[in-house]
């Protein structure tokens, strides 16, 4: 096992300067159980494509790419079990070639299993669930180096509570997902929809296919539909805007060539559902990123909204995105028990200049029910967040008897859910 003295270490996004004091990266299991057993603090660090301080430790990292990179399926179960610290671009060829498929993928393919379910992370689709609803089993290791098994069906009272977990309860090991047969999608863009029609026909708009997201800065009349079709469902009639005629970018301008295929071309689920391919590793990203989580019944209030401020927003922004995503039982999932709308931001690389008109965002969006993403930057203090959850006390018991003396805590675990 190697152990690193406490090198310059970053985000993807360089916007977070990590606290630790030293970075392991265990190449065994054992390994990994004695290192937890010996450390008084420590925090497992996934791919870093997390723009909020929720992986940070001002104590011990513990990156888990070291540990055999294992995609175990049974297909008679239909589930695959696959190591937390694999990628999906990996699990999702691994299943391939198996000729099976995850439901949902997130937008970018590179970032690890276990820190997209961990925070939340989600894909697009009315019917779809975030990524963590996929998971049917955990594994673990916890505060004594003991390793533990979770799993939705044995563990009823507990499960929901130990996927969307921010690290809190331990270092995520293995975890067991659903999977499918393989399938094709075909993606089409649509350039130039009113906001007006989005806004008025949102059911419409984001029921024309497997997944839809709508790309804008909301300062133009206008966004960019992009229409994700699994092959092997019958077509949904919606047309709006002109179809695109050559592959396009989600932020106007930039060369196309590391988007998924598009023009209605269909291909594997795998290089079509996330936006960006997976055998083009992306450069580390000059921007910024927040995300919030409203009731879906709130998308028409919500654009409209944006849209009013949308002078202030436009000039800090690449692009904006918005997605639903369908309700799950996941106590910290941000679509708990709601079916949901999402309004993403990738803004550009000005802390200050952002932190002020995310703040005004927030104030219009929160009074709807807006919830941040785990992983994304938010000016709303700890006790608002946490007050748009109602299993946030459950959550908080759950840490505390797994992890009684908080070995995997950090100060953003403890502003949410103190020690008690």
């Amino acid at each position: 096992m190697s152990t690193a003295p406490p090198p310059p270490l970053r985000n993807w996004a360089g916007n977070v300067a990590f606290a630790h004091t030293a970075v392991h990266r265990p190449s065994t299991l054992d390994e990994l159980r004695r290192l937890v057993r010996d450390s008084p603090r420590i925090r497992a660090l996934g791919s870093g494509h997390s723009f909020s301080r929720v992986a940070d430790s001002d104590h011990a990292l513990v990156r888990l790419d070291g540990l055999p990179s294992t995609v175990d399926v049974d297909a008679r179960a239909g589930t695959a079990t696959v190591a937390a610290g694999t990628s999906y671009a990996d699990l999702s060829a691994a299943l391939h070639r198996e000729g099976l498929a995850l439901a949902n993928m997130a937008s970018l393919p590179h970032i690890s299993v276990a820190g997209s379910c961990a925070t939340g992370t989600h894909g697009s689709g009315d019917g779809q669930r975030c990524l963590a609803a996929a998971v049917r089993g955990v594994e673990l290791v916890g505060p004594e180096g003991d390793l533990v098994r979770l799993g939705r069906d044995t563990d009823p009272d507990t499960f929901p509570g130990a996927v969307v977990a921010l690290g809190a309860l331990g270092v995520v090991t293995r975890l067991t997902l659903d999977v499918e047969p393989a399938y094709e999608v075909a993606q089409r863009v649509h350039l130039d929809v009113p906001l007006d029609a989005v806004a008025e026909r949102f059911d419409a708009v984001f029921g024309a296919a497997y997944s839809v997201s709508a790309f804008t800065d909301w300062n133009r009349s206008t966004a960019d539909v992009w229409l994700k079709h699994r092959t092997d469902l019958p077509e949904r009639p919606w047309e709006g805007g002109r179809p695109a005629e050559e592959p396009v970018h989600p932020v106007p301008g930039m060369p196309a060539g590391s988007c998924t295929g598009q023009l209605g071309v269909p291909g594997p689920w795998h290089e079509r559902l996330p936006h960006f391919r997976p055998d083009v590793t992306p450069s580390a990203g000059d921007e910024l990123q927040s995300e919030l989580y409203l009731p879906r019944g709130e998308a028409a209030r919500a654009i409209a909204a944006l849209r009013g401020i949308g002078h202030r927003v436009a000039p800090l922004l690449h692009v904006s995105e918005v997605r639903t995503v369908r309700g799950d039982d996941l106590w910290l999932s941000p679509a708990h028990g709601r079916d949901s709308v999402t309004f993403h931001f990738t803004w550009v690389n000005d802390a200050e200049a952002v932190v002020s008109v995310l703040a005004e965002v927030e104030e219009l969006l929160l009074p709807l029910g807006a919830r941040p993403h785990w992983g994304k930057l938010t000016t709303l203090p700890a006790r608002d967040v946490v007050a748009g959850y109602e299993r946030a006390d459950d959550f908080g018991r759950l840490a505390r008897s797994m992890d009684p003396l908080g070995t995997f805590r950090n100060a953003f675990t403890d502003a949410l859910f103190p020690r008690g």
